[in-house]
């Protein structure tokens, strides 16, 4: 099969380093154990251009697969954490219901690569009048501030889940600068003078039913309406019909609404917007009260926290594809491999130009990330939000490498970046 060279692949700007490269096709290190996949299954990947260095730490790779429904072509970067220089940090738009492409938000953020991360609420056809808020599926944590939580399984956009997996599930970066695969549970609570009251999520496009959930300047200037819509299994279900919202500033109760609301949202305040049961527990606040809001993401894999994290969903962990993933359906597709230890990284786009377009099932997305060395793997959002961007390093431009398959980048919630200092 024809390999995509820089000129197909649209994109010259990295082929300012192509008298540095070295042959690519060197598995990372911590590869999957003996027997995990088949080594000599045809959708092992082939070596289809030179790998070509990005920055310390950093190197790009293409290689090409004959999946069951077709040849695909993956965009590779290979990322070294113990490589000082080199970080992973979260690229978003300044708002968590907010979209940007992923070259515009690596640029802004001065990030040298990267690529697109979690699922999002990308529409709202089921709910007329409501706006799509374009926030992600799971929890975000930038520069080690918690964005957001993740949303009931029941209301996430994308395909189903595998089994045993969760909107909860995230792969970042902890202080130890080691990536990992983690699960972030939201914990929080409301506490007036009257009453302690738990808090059902932070910064979410949909609460579960019945709770009350916290808005901050985090989450932009988006209506808050959609947090009310659907249940907890059913994404498509009516809006609630019974909500209530309560300002609160400084730890102080300044203004209530019978209905969510939209607009920026100042620091040092917070929105509580209730449904159900969470709505009549509100009403009975009044202006002035006093109202304490505490909040977090709780690891629950292993201790520490993450200094950065994206949500997806796990496909591959110690090098077996996890079992019940979807095998029938082909599509273009972003995932992170994890190995050494978490010190390295593979970040995988695929290429959705019309030749390659049928792109990989879920299984078949695991086991090639396996093949690729990596020993877990993490499927983030697909099709026509596929897009894995770089710098480059004359013109300082940052631009896709991949064919989006919609013919141009989508804009996304939010994305995976390469940082690198010195």
């Amino acid at each position: 099969m024809r390999a995509l060279g820089w000129a197909r692949a649209g994109r010259t700007a990295l082929a300012l380093f192509t008298a540095l490269t070295a042959p690519a096709g060197a598995a990372l290190t911590g590869a999957a154990p003996a027997g995990a996949v088949d080594r000599a299954s045809p959708l092992a990947p082939a070596v289809s251009a030179p790998a070509v260095p990005v920055a310390p730490g950093v190197v790009y790779e293409q290689y090409d697969l004959q999946a069951a429904q077709g040849p695909a072509h993956a965009h590779v970067l290979r990322v070294d954490l113990a490589e000082p220089r080199v970080t992973l940090g979260l690229l978003y738009p300044g708002a968590v219901a907010a979209r940007d492409t992923v070259s515009r938000m690596a640029a802004a953020r001065g990030a040298v690569a990267g690529v697109n991360g979690d699922f999002f609420n990308i529409t709202e056809a089921q709910h007329p009048g409501v706006q799509a808020t374009g926030a992600s599926v799971g929890p975000a944590v930038a520069d080690g501030r918690t964005l957001k939580a993740a949303v009931p399984n029941g209301q996430r956009f994308g395909p189903a889940l595998p089994p045993g997996t969760s909107t909860e599930d995230v792969v970042g970066v902890g202080r130890d600068r080691r990536a990992r695969l983690e699960r972030l549970t939201f914990e929080g609570s409301l506490r007036t003078p009257e009453a302690r009251l738990p808090l059902g999520g932070l910064n979410q496009y949909a609460l579960p039913v019945g709770s009350i959930g916290a808005f901050t300047e985090s989450w932009g200037s988006v209506s808050r309406a959609r947090a009310t819509c659907g249940t907890d299994t059913d994404r498509a279900a009516p809006c609630s019909a019974d909500t209530y919202e309560v300002t609160v500033r400084d730890g102080q109760v300044v203004a209530t609404a019978d209905t969510p609301g939209g607009g920026p949202i100042a620091g040092g305040t917070t929105v509580l917007v209730g449904r159900e049961a969470g709505a009549q527990q509100l009403r009975k606040f009044s202006l002035g009260e006093r109202v304490r809001i505490r909040h977090r993401l709780r690891t629950t894999v292993s201790p520490g926290p993450l200094r950065f994290a994206v949500g997806g969903y796990p496909v591959l962990r110690d090098g077996r594809p996890l079992p019940g993933l979807e095998d029938r359906t082909a599509a273009v597709r972003t995932a992170v491999g994890i190995a050494g230890g978490g010190q390295r990284l593979l970040l995988l786009t695929l290429d959705g130009a019309p030749e390659y377009r049928t792109g990989l099932t879920v299984a078949e997305l695991a086991a090639t990330l396996a093949h690729l060395g990596a020993a877990q793997g993490f499927n983030l959002d697909g099709g026509g939000s596929s897009a894995l961007v770089a710098r480059d390093p004359g013109s300082g431009a940052v631009t896709a490498l991949n064919h989006p398959s919609g013919g141009a980048e989508r804009a996304v919630p939010n994305g995976i970046g390469v940082f690198t200092t010195g």
